[in-house]
């Protein structure tokens, strides 16, 4: 990193003449270390004052009234300690200073990670609205540390002494990164700027929690009731069953269709009747827009609009032609021309491909269902009918061998066999709903490494989709360890109670799991002692997914698929001639999936790189240039998908969807190097992965320590040939 150097020598020198007696600091320091690890008593009725280093509190216990004065104390207490680390310190250090404010921030972490999510996967009006206001002090008070000059000028300090080029690189990392931010939320600027900086920075926050409330609402807002049962064929019988309950629920009979996630995919990829795979496409795609069949109460289009215009703003403010230069200050991809650039070249490659697919599939259609014209909401039908008819298989033939229990059971053992690790369940655990499960993982060494809490069904209040959260942060406090710990979220649609059959997922979901069980070693492997780069934290955006992807790769190699599969009825793994045609059927249409996919990396860069979004027509225009290169069928006028984006809306990957590319080009060129060793199931490189990408979190520059595994920087090209596309 770039010194300025200037300044670094003044700076070095006033620190250099005020040294006073250094057991005297020590002292202090240890004082400030005990100050910040004790909870305030004047909170403890508060539950969500109340965790110790390993645990939580009884989550049942947790209500909407406790958010706010949690996080207002936390809030005062650190303000508090900042003020007394600023003015009782002369000579700053790592432990005086870094260090307290790495296990301050800790403890904050520790609160919001729990309150953010429970309102993620117990979301009721009341903890909303409770979480939105404390979710605007959290961003107010991040900003005014971010814009905090004496802080910024502590940091520097640090990094100025003699001391630092002897700190380790994870200690390094810990000053170079809120140096970074610093300088990224405006500590530069005029105090006419830094106010407007944090005052557009806190609008920001609002409007993104707001669009995806609305987002949640509308999905939970429309539902299709059904009574005939012949519109309904085509459903396998775990979707009707789950249907039909959520009929009895409502007081109706038939059946209900959601726009819950297993529900829409379920009914786009299997419903015979063609009016109602249109029906879902429909509502799915105006979710919080003024065409919603539930109603505009939860349009999106203007919030949209305002979020955009923000980002903008703030990013002109700091120097940056546009939102991309300044999102990639903090990403493995450095410069914009790179990122286009690296798009451009895929769907060079994958639109001629998505072509010759796409008319394999009109012809199919015409041939087999007399379609003259296919229509978008076809697709994903057509596409399971012919991918089932050329290689005999589908979700719904899968899912009989894919019982929750085997899936997991297998997993946990090809984790073992490539990381040397044991998952062991825990029995009566707190947690946040009954089918909650509770897990720890030790070492090869029997040494407990972390834990996870698995949500892993859909139900109302719950948001959609899957995904992984930080529950705790790898620490030491106290001379105590605390342990990694992460949330493990998905939506897979359970066993009706009262039926023969377990909860059985479809390969589909198998992959989603082992995705998200990915981002979860990341998390919980961790070595890093230090939160604010530990695990999943302070890793590049744009390689947090190389984890995640990797491990997917596992659920299509055979030997895992035998371990993972065992049906229901007979405990019968995965025959190998449906093994081989699964895997023959993987890269099928991947030419379509990966358009579709750069359809969204595209609008996502483009728009935030455009200067002149004025409007949601302007938006609009600007998803309809990039359909215009990546649409092969006619998009519906009423098709509203960006007010539904929630990744680059509300979820973080604004101006970073294409990090979901990027990390799968890192994950197809890593995955090449188990398969040119011959090691998918020893452990040789994935002990090497382990130990230079897992358990260094964001420690160091993630090229580094992706060249150390790898022995060179990645190679993009490995993406296409992973999907089976010429190069």
């Amino acid at each position: 990193m770039n010194k300025p150097s200037h300044l670094i020598r003044l700076l070095f020198l006033l620190v250099f003449f005020l040294q006073f007696d250094v057991m005297a600091e020590n002292a202090k320091s240890a004082q400030i270390t005990k100050e910040i690890t004790q909870i305030g008593t004047n909170e403890m009725n508060n539950p969500l004052l109340q965790l110790s280093l390993n645990q939580f509190p009884s989550f049942v216990n947790i209500r909407a009234e406790h958010v706010e004065p949690a996080v207002d104390h936390l809030l005062a207490k650190n303000r508090n300690l900042i003020k007394t680390l600023l003015e009782s310190t002369q000579n700053y250090t790592w432990d005086n200073f870094v260090l307290p404010l790495e296990l301050m921030d800790a403890e904050l972490g520790d609160v919001w990670h729990l309150i953010n999510h429970l309102n993620m996967v117990h979301n009721t009006p009341e903890f909303y609205e409770a979480y939105e206001k404390a979710l605007a002090k959290i961003t107010v008070y991040g900003t005014e540390i971010r814009q905090n000059k004496a802080l910024y000028q502590a940091y520097n300090t640090v990094q100025a002494s003699d001391e630092y080029p002897h700190y380790t690189d994870a200690q390094q990392k810990t000053i170079e990164n809120p140096l970074r931010e610093f300088k990224l939320s405006g500590i530069e600027l005029s105090q006419e700027k830094q106010d407007l900086f944090k005052k557009l920075s806190t609008q920001l926050s609002e409007l993104e929690s707001r669009f995806e409330q609305n987002v949640l609402q509308s999905t939970k807002g429309w539902f299709l009731e059904v009574s005939d049962p012949e519109r309904l064929k085509g459903l396998s019988a775990e979707v009707l069953a789950a249907s039909a309950l959520k009929a009895k629920e409502k007081g109706k009979t038939g059946w209900i269709l959601t726009l819950d996630q297993p529900t829409y995919v379920a009914v786009l990829t299997t419903a015979n009747d063609r009016s109602i795979r249109e029906q879902m496409y429909h509502a799915y795609m105006t979710r919080a827009s003024k065409d919603f069949p539930g109603g505009a109460q939860w349009n999106n289009s203007q919030l949209l609009l305002q979020i955009v215009t923000i980002r903008k703003q703030l990013a002109n403010l700091l120097g940056f032609e546009n939102y991309c230069q300044y999102a990639l200050e903090n990403r493995m991809v450095k410069n914009t021309h790179h990122v286009t650039q690296f798009l451009s070249n895929l769907l060079t490659h994958a639109r001629e491909s998505a072509k010759q697919e796409l008319a394999t599939l009109q012809e199919f259609a015409q041939k087999e269902y007399h379609l003259a014209k296919i229509e978008v909401w076809d697709v994903p039908y057509l596409s399971e009918k012919l991918q089932h008819q050329k290689y005999t298989i589908s979700q719904e033939i899968l899912r009989p061998y894919f019982p929750e229990e085997t899936v997991l059971k297998g997993l946990f053992s090809i984790a073992h066999n490539l990381y040397g690790i044991t998952i062991k369940e825990v029995q009566n655990a707190e947690k946040w709903d009954n089918d909650v499960r509770f897990f720890e993982v030790y070492d090869k060494n029997n040494a407990l490494r972390g834990k996870f809490y698995a949500d892993f069904y859909t139900r109302p209040n719950k948001q959609g989709g899957a995904w992984v959260g930080t529950a705790k942060t790898r620490l030491i406090r106290n001379a105590e360890q605390q342990y990694s710990m992460a949330f493990l979220i998905t939506n897979i649609t359970k066993a009706v109670p009262e039926g023969p059959q377990p909860t059985l997922l479809s390969h589909d979901d198998v992959v989603t799991l082992f995705h998200e069980f990915g981002h979860c070693l990341h998390q919980i492997l961790t070595k890093v002692d230090y939160p604010s780069i530990a695990g999943i934290s302070g890793v590049e955006w744009d390689a947090v997914e190389l984890p995640s992807q990797l491990m997917e790769n596992w659920a299509w190699e055979e030997g895992a698929l035998r371990l993972i599969s065992g049906h229901w009825e007979n405990k019968t793994p995965l025959p190998t001639e449906m093994i081989a045609k699964l895997k023959e059927a993987k890269n099928f249409n991947s030419g379509l999936f990966l358009v579709r996919q750069l359809e969204f990396a595209l609008f996502d860069f483009h728009l935030h790189a455009n200067q002149n979004i004025a409007s949601p027509q302007d938006v609009q225009q600007v998803l309809d240039s990039v359909r215009a290169e990546t649409a092969l069928l006619e998009i519906p006028e009423y098709n509203r998908f960006q007010n539904g984006f929630t990744h680059i809306f509300a979820g973080g990957y604004s101006a970073g969807y294409y990090s979901y590319l990027w990390a799968e080009a890192l994950s197809s060129d890593a995955y090449e190097l188990f398969k040119e060793k011959g090691l998918l199931f020893d452990n040789t490189v994935a002990q090497k992965f382990l130990t230079e990408i897992l358990e260094r979190g964001g420690s160091q520059d993630f090229m580094q320590m992706y060249a150390k595994f790898r022995g060179r920087e990645p190679d993009p090209t490995a993406l296409l040939r992973h999907y089976d596309l010429s190069t």
